[in-house]
């Protein structure tokens, strides 16, 4: 690792993030990523007590900790932007004043998934959620694009969800069609959004009276979740 790529990769950690990674985006169209080449995803994850909490229904904890990692994570590339912008390169934060919250918008240009695939961080699941070995898909993402010359990681191009069907089965939308991802799969192909964010709002209001458009079962049943959950932590 070049020691500039070391510098930030370290200063993002010490920042909070969980995962850190770099990609090539220059397969993206250069509008969408600005003319940068860099992509750097963050992964933040929840504690394992709030998605033990949800195999029900959302709750009212799940539904702050999603909006305090959500925080918490354009704090970090917004900091971790400044940070490549005083060594004197380009450097974009795609904080959710950019971007969008996730709440309202049924896309975006360059989803921060995408850059974390660039990265070799995961895959996209059958759900169309990020997911990753170690903390499977109970994280929040977001990405900085740049043009600092940063070592860049294998992409990961095809999921490795398999025949697993447990998302599919337990939607209870059932927006999820169980077709699996590769870098040629639409979002579209994979989840019905429409369908999925009408009953994310009714099991919020179900769960925690609140009106928001968060479900979570998908994170939860997912089998590299459910093995982080399980764990053992070290002593």
């Amino acid at each position: 690792m070049s020691s500039l790529t070391e510098e930030l990769y370290n200063t993002l950690l010490s920042l909070g993030a969980d995962i850190v990674g770099f990609g090539n985006i220059t397969e993206l169209s250069a509008e969408v990523r600005e003319g940068l080449p860099v992509g750097v995803s963050v992964a933040v994850k929840y504690p394992k007590d709030i998605i033990r909490g949800i195999a029900e229904l959302p709750t009212a904890d799940y539904f702050a900790w999603y909006k305090q990692l959500n925080e918490k994570l354009d704090a970090i590339v917004i900091e971790g932007a400044s940070f490549l912008l005083e060594k004197g390169y380009r450097a974009v934060a795609q904080a959710r004043e950019r971007v969008g919250a996730g709440e309202k918008e049924n896309f975006t240009l360059l989803p921060h998934k995408t850059i974390a695939t660039r990265a070799g961080l995961g895959w996209i699941g059958k759900s169309a959620l990020f997911v990753t070995k170690e903390y499977g898909s109970m994280i929040r993402l977001s990405s900085i694009l740049t043009d600092a010359p940063l070592e860049t990681a294998a992409p990961m191009n095809k999921s490795k969800c398999g025949y697993c069907q447990r998302c599919v089965k337990v939607c209870p939308a059932k927006a999820i069609s169980g077709k699996l991802w590769n870098v040629g799969v639409s979002r579209d192909e994979l989840l019905d959004a429409d369908k999925c964010r009408a009953k994310a709002r009714e099991r919020s209001m179900q769960g925690f009276g609140g009106n928001a458009t968060i479900c979570g079962k998908c994170i939860e049943i997912c089998p590299y979740t459910q093995r982080y959950l399980n764990k053992k932590e070290k002593i």
